[in-house]
């Protein structure tokens, strides 16, 4: 009615860090997090919900996205509305999940340690895999991400954990 455009991001999974800047809520539920520290014997495991989904390796798969490709898509969506450009809704993510397995020894690999696991049951609810159809904002906004990488993912948040712990900080 008013010639009011906007931009709706949604956001598939955020992980990482940057800079200074990190993931530090509790409780913590997010899965890299989590992960790491497990890894950095903040908490005695990690759990696994669930082995039997219909994905290549039985675990849940998601769309992990950095939180600066994030911040680089909210700054092409101003961009674009600056440009008086037409209302959209984007999904944020890379095209392509990573399964909890594949988290798991990503973190292994950055962290260099192995970490305790425990198997649990599915929780209700969970869908096996969670992947972001991202070429709209690619194509409309020019969006190209520029941390799309599981390794470069964890090893940030990794070092956002360590500075947590180098503040005394713990779960």
């Amino acid at each position: 009615a008013h010639g009011l455009a906007a931009v709706s991001l949604r956001y598939f999974p955020v992980a990482g860090a940057s800079g200074p800047l990190g993931e530090d809520h509790t409780p913590e539920t997010h899965l890299i997090p989590l992960v790491l520290q497990a890894a950095a014997g903040k908490r005695p495991s990690v759990a696994i919900f669930g082995t039997d989904y219909p994905t290549p390796d039985g675990t849940c798969v998601r769309d992990y996205i950095h939180v600066a490709d994030l911040v680089a898509a909210h700054a092409a969506a101003l961009k674009h509305l600056r440009a008086s450009k037409p209302s959209h809704t984007f999904n944020c993510g890379y095209g392509h999940g990573y399964s909890v397995l594949e988290v798991l020894e990503a973190v292994k690999r950055v962290a260099g340690r192995d970490l305790p696991v425990t198997m649990a049951g599915r929780r209700p609810g969970d869908p096996a895999m969670i992947v972001a159809d991202c070429s709209r904002i690619r194509q409309t906004l020019g969006w190209v991400p520029k941390y799309d990488n599981l390794d470069t993912i964890v090893s940030h948040a990794l070092a956002w954990e360590r500075r947590l712990a180098e503040m005394g900080k713990a779960p």
